[in-house]
């Protein structure tokens, strides 16, 4: 009674996940990660009386067919059919159910010797992917599963001989667990490694003995699986934006009128603002101070050990591409790194790269890459101290 309890626990523990569905994938299709499966293997039988066989003996040879679905990356079920050949020892006096004319190796029984045919249920459990969560290419996968089979007997009459057949009631119920040890060979392919352990009810061992007798086995299995193979990740928390609105042909030629509109009082503004910055009627103003010819025409900065261009330096680049555009001159790029962090390796290497990125940057945005020459420069850009490194971190762009 305890064996059943403990079965029906392991039952209950493989159904409960159907409570709470995966959450963050994709519910597919019900021809999707459906599959066919084959078996075959050996097993035990261990009632009673099977000790006073050898083991050798009480070996036989089983298998089966199945057809599985997997409902969510953890969860599935299949279903199917199997025929298991059942070999040991029983007592002769209680028992007439397979009974052979040979004696046990040991002690008093006989050998005993009949086929099981039954249809199965199992609930499957992913342990892969239900504690490390859904990985697509895993090579192995243990999978627990649970569940029962009904099973009907078939014999020999008198001592083993004539014909096999069925002479009922020889029905018996079968609770069981196992572990699947499945190996992907392919996306669609498998192989895998399938150890039971079963209660099998008893009606073919005698009377007045235990209700429940232990059958051991061991299983090689093929599958293929069907449709979509895996799961789609949804990112939860989606904003899905709303449609598009759809217009008349009438109120498209009333929007564009209000824009044309729009933009007539926005070029009467610009003109009036150019009206108000003209310089009042009188002397001209003397010359102005003279821009320093080395200045840079502009700097891009980068954060600590970063060459790419990030934020808004993309802006400043942009800035300048146009300004280049519209000129005709030469540039001279120079690449600076701070002394103060890293080592000379590392510095040389963020100089080449940022000098070489900004050029890059440049050149997508269609100035000649001949205007452009690059040079790195060892020094600090700014010499402020270590306080200021980050204003050493950066490529400056002077005319030539």
């Amino acid at each position: 009674m305890k064996k059943i309890t403990l079965i029906a626990l392991v039952c209950a523990m493989s159904v409960a996940p159907l409570a709470k569905a995966q959450e963050g994938y994709a519910n597919t299709k019900f021809g999707d990660n459906l599959y066919v499966g084959i078996n075959g293997g050996v097993g035990m039988l261990m009632s009673p009386y099977d000790s006073q066989a050898n083991f050798g003996k009480r070996l036989g040879v089983k298998g089966g067919i199945e057809i599985g679905k997997w409902f969510t990356p953890y969860l599935g079920v299949r279903i199917g059919g199997e025929f298991d050949q059942m070999k040991g020892a029983t007592d002769p006096k209680t028992c007439n159910v397979g009974l052979t004319t040979e004696k046990a190796d040991k002690g008093t029984a006989r050998r005993q010797k009949f086929n099981r045919v039954a249809v199965t249920g199992d609930v499957l459990v992913n342990l892969s992917n239900a504690i490390a969560g859904y990985k697509p290419g895993r090579v192995y996968e243990p999978i627990v599963y649970a569940g029962a089979s009904m099973g009907w007997h078939m014999m020999r009459k008198a001592g083993g001989t004539g014909d096999w057949g069925y002479y009922g009631p020889n029905r018996s119920l079968s609770l069981r667990a196992g572990l699947i040890n499945k190996f992907n060979i392919t996306k669609r392919f498998a192989a895998a490694l399938d150890l039971r352990f079963e209660e099998v009810q008893k009606s073919f061992d005698g009377y007045g003995l235990r209700s429940w007798n232990e059958y051991v086995s061991a299983q090689i299995a093929l599958t293929y699986t069907f449709g979509n193979v895996g799961w789609e990740l949804i990112q939860n928390n989606v904003v899905e934006c709303p449609p598009a609105p759809r217009f008349t042909d009438a109120e498209y030629e009333q929007l564009a009128a209000q824009l044309a509109a729009a933009n007539r009082k926005v070029a009467d503004l610009d003109n009036k603002l150019r009206d108000c910055n003209k310089p009042a009627p009188g002397p001209k103003p003397g010359p102005g101070p003279v821009a320093d010819g080395n200045a840079p025409l502009a700097t891009i900065y980068y954060p600590i050990n970063v060459s790419k261009i990030v934020g808004v330096q993309n802006n400043v680049v942009d800035a300048v591409a146009n300004v280049m555009l519209n000129e005709n001159n030469s540039y001279t790029l120079t690449g600076w790194a701070d002394n103060y962090t890293g080592n000379d390796k590392i510095n040389t290497k963020l100089r080449k790269d940022r000098v070489a990125g900004v050029k890059n940057a440049l050149v997508g945005k269609g100035v000649a890459a001949d205007r452009l020459d690059t040079q790195i420069n060892d020094g600090n850009l700014t010499n402020f101290g270590p306080k200021c490194a980050s204003l050493d971190r950066a490529v400056t762009i002077v005319r030539k």
